[in-house]
């Protein structure tokens, strides 16, 4: 019944849940339950909105900055995240395989903006190596939600 449920919600977090007790054919008391539970266990950790930006006046820049660091003794990679993901800046902050140990998400107002904070604050912690920053020019897709003018292609009849 979990997972159900946080596939349906995933999508759709605002779903009623007397809509999604038709949908998953369970009782709506008992995903209303399960939904606390969930909550209350942190499996379920926020609900947030998804916004295209790029249709609003409001001026965003979005990059991504790969991160080398070096690992603490007895703790790994847990502290430098934390101390990187406690910055406002910092939307998300994973641990990732390949050339570099994370990947950090950022939002600010300007690419100098992003670059100060890179400069400034990332690069001069005394655990990060080096870093890599790659500025997001267009989001096509986000959690799973096509953004911006869905326009189809129409295909050329083919004939014989």
């Amino acid at each position: 019944m979990r997972e159900k449920i946080l596939a349906a919600i995933e999508k759709n977090s605002r779903i009623d849940t007397k809509e999604l007790s038709i949908i998953l054919d369970l009782n709506e008391v008992d995903i209303i339950n399960e939904i606390a539970a969930m909550e209350q266990e942190s499996v379920i950790c926020g609900y947030h909105t998804l916004i295209d930006w790029d249709k609003t006046t409001v001026e965003k820049v979005n990059a991504l900055i790969e991160v080398r660091v070096t690992p603490q003794r007895g703790q790994g990679f847990d502290s430098i995240a934390e101390r990187i993901y406690k910055y406002q800046e910092v939307h998300a902050v994973f641990l990732i395989s390949g050339g570099y140990d994370l990947l950090v998400s950022l939002e600010g107002k300007t690419l100098r903006e992003i670059s100060a904070f890179v400069s400034d604050k990332l690069s001069t912690l005394d655990t990060v190596i080096s870093t890599s920053t790659h500025f997001i020019l267009k989001k096509y897709k986000d959690h799973g939600t096509i953004l911006g003018n869905r326009t189809m292609v129409e295909r050329e009849s083919i004939t014989p």
